[in-house]
């Protein structure tokens, strides 16, 4: 295992995090389980805001909901001075019930509904990020019979190829995302917006892709959204208040992942923004920046329990966990890449190399495939790192498996920020038809 902040091997060869023993952990709430380093989350993200801070003078860092929402991470990151932007009406509630600010909210989203942009309107977001000339008539129309005014920025894709999984590029020409600079659907939709009585324009949003190792890209993203800040100006006289550079920032899943420190990303960004104001002789707009993954992910592992154990003779052994696809899905979706520990046995030599598999049923429910590891025992517990993002929020009730509960440490304290999910709390849902003989 490669050292990490959040970990360590403590004086009974047993993986520890936030200053509890895991093997403590798993006795105490059962498996499987995640467990997330409140000490690590607050440690990236006040450095996030610092660098902003002394960086660009006026700026915000947002923490990218989809990595991880629950109550207790906006409540983190509110006492940290982040923000939040959010993706779906509930993502909107939580990060309002846990305390965030709607001044500091950003409501994203293809395909938001009538339903979703209400409640935001409803709430005060600062702002929603419209990716599509439907989402305009919308907004126009529930502001007009409220009597409201919404600010927006509108998304576009500058075209910068982020050498990432396809299924996690969001600028490509064919993208769902954003309004395309290249083919001027992005110039028509800022005009379409100022159109409109009760939509008030402030701004520009890009995000290139996720788990992006290099400055290159995010520097280039810089210089494209400047130069269409300089065709805004020309074509339309409109200001650019705020520029929203998203999100992207890698983390380490295994050892031979290399990102740069989440800081670094920040300096380059805030580095070339200042360049290009000089050089381009434009305003200086308000940055944001969406961190999400940088925040939570190395923060989080999640804890199985071994059980059964396959050799197929000079072929495979599988050695399956009490876990699965219903509790993350990465692999399944796009083969994710995970580093696996047998977290009481961590001084002992690793012999072997196998595939680690769920327990769904479906051929490709894998967690982590030529994991390295000592001889495992059915009885064995079992880490694998860096799932503090994607995970917990991905997860599903597949095969009628309860979604694992988290844990928050920091300390040697641990509790609990999501319950454990029981079978009764899967099968309240469920109701018979009003024709059913059971209703009788």
């Amino acid at each position: 295992m490669k050292e990490r902040e959040t970990l360590r091997i403590n004086g009974l060869g047993h993986l520890e995090i936030g200053g509890c023993d895991t093997v403590d952990l798993a006795r105490k709430y059962g498996t499987p389980l995640y467990v997330m380093d409140e000490a690590y989350i607050r440690k990236v993200a006040r450095g996030y805001t610092e660098i902003m801070t002394s960086g660009s003078g006026d700026g915000l860092i947002c923490f990218a909901s989809k990595a991880f929402s629950v109550k207790a991470i906006y409540d983190i990151c509110k006492s940290e001075g982040l923000g939040s932007d959010v993706v779906s009406g509930c993502e909107l509630l939580t990060a309002l019930d846990g305390g965030m600010d709607a001044d500091k909210i950003y409501f994203h989203g293809n395909n938001k509904s009538p339903f979703e942009l209400e409640l935001a309107i409803k709430n005060g977001v600062h702002a929603i990020v419209v990716d599509s000339f439907f989402e305009m008539d919308v907004i126009e129309s529930l502001c007009a019979s409220s009597g409201k005014k919404i600010k927006v920025l509108v998304r576009v894709n500058p075209g910068i190829d982020a050498h990432t999984h396809h299924f996690i590029q969001t600028t490509r020409v064919d993208s769902k995302f954003g309004f395309s600079i290249a083919d001027g659907t992005a110039i028509e939709a800022i005009k379409s917006v100022a159109q409109r009585p009760h939509i008030e324009f402030i701004g520009i949003h890009c995000h290139i892709g996720s788990q992006i190792f290099e400055l290159k890209p995010f520097e280039l993203a810089v210089e494209k959204m400047t130069d269409f800040i300089l065709t805004i100006k020309k074509e339309t006289g409109l200001k650019v208040a705020e520029l929203n550079m998203g999100g992207g920032y890698g983390v380490t899943y295994t050892e031979e992942d290399k990102p740069l420190k989440p800081e670094e990303y920040v300096k380059a960004i805030v580095a070339k923004l200042n360049e290009c104001i000089d050089v381009k002789e434009i305003e200086k707009p308000r940055l944001i920046l969406e961190p999400g993954r940088s925040i939570v992910g190395e923060a989080g592992i999640t804890l199985y329990t071994v059980g059964a154990i396959k050799e197929i003779k000079g072929i495979k052994k599988y050695v399956s966990v009490d876990g699965g696809m219903f509790e993350n899905p990465r692999y399944a979706l796009y083969e994710a890449k995970y580093e696996a520990v047998l977290a009481g046995r961590m001084r002992d030599e690793k012999t072997e190399t196998v595939t680690v598999a769920g327990k769904c049923c479906e051929s490709g429910d894998m967690l982590v495939v030529d994991a390295k590891l000592p001889c495992a025992r059915s009885g064995d517990l079992m880490a694998v790192l860096t799932t503090g993002a994607y995970n917990y929020s991905m997860a599903s009730n597949y095969n009628r498996n309860p979604v694992p509960p988290v844990v928050l440490v920091n300390d040697g304290k641990s509790d609990y920020i999501v319950k454990p999910q029981t079978y009764e709390d899967i099968m309240s849902r469920d109701v018979y038809p009003f024709w059913s003989q059971r209703n009788k």
